[in-house]
């Protein structure tokens, strides 16, 4: 506990240790907060979730968990997690990767039971901007399918990529602050 008070910025610690103030929602937050995507970058659909129960093939849906563009792509929603060094939590971000027509099919026959034909990791592409990681091309993803309608995991496939580093070695307190300003969302100062 002293370290972290010793090597964080008053506005570090605010955010991961208590109570702080979103400079862009105005919501008071209790530590640690997620960030999420609300659909794959190339959506251009309406801004609300159809069910997952009612999932087309065929042209466009979105639901919360489930994406198909012009019945060709497919996507998923998963968590793409870097850990912040020093501190418990992980900096989380739910986002969308792409998956081939064959394990898009795989994901749809395990999504109740977690009963999956095989328990991958499958290969995706990242579908949303993070920060100054991920531009505007998609990263390559290994997505981990979960047990008990947990959301997929998702890990970048190239080691040498800014994105794989953070996961494996963590980052910082105050980098995940930059991620959380890149979006709107950090403490007022």
């Amino acid at each position: 506990m002293s370290w972290f008070r010793r090597t964080t910025t008053p506005s570090a610690a605010a955010l991961l240790q208590g109570f702080w103030t979103c400079a862009r929602c105005g919501e008071e937050h209790d530590g640690l907060v997620h960030l999420s995507a609300f659909a794959p970058d190339p959506w251009l659909g309406d801004d609300e979730y159809e069910e997952n129960a009612d999932l087309r093939l065929r042209g466009n849906f979105l639901s919360e968990d489930l994406c198909v563009l012009n019945g060709e792509h497919f996507f998923i929603r998963g968590v793409l997690e870097i850990p912040i060094r020093g501190v418990p939590d992980s900096f989380g971000f739910g986002c969308w990767s792409t998956l081939s027509r064959g394990n898009f099919d795989k994901y749809l026959c395990g999504f109740d039971d977690g009963a999956y034909p095989d328990m991958g990791p499958w290969s995706g592409w990242l579908s949303n901007q993070l920060a100054d990681y991920i531009g505007t091309a998609p990263e390559a993803l290994w997505v981990y399918p979960q047990l008990d309608r947990v959301r997929p995991r998702f890990r970048g496939q190239n080691p040498a990529h800014p994105l794989a580093i953070a996961q494996a070695n963590g980052i910082t307190p105050e980098r995940a602050l930059e991620l959380f300003a890149f979006y709107g969302h950090a403490p007022n100062a």
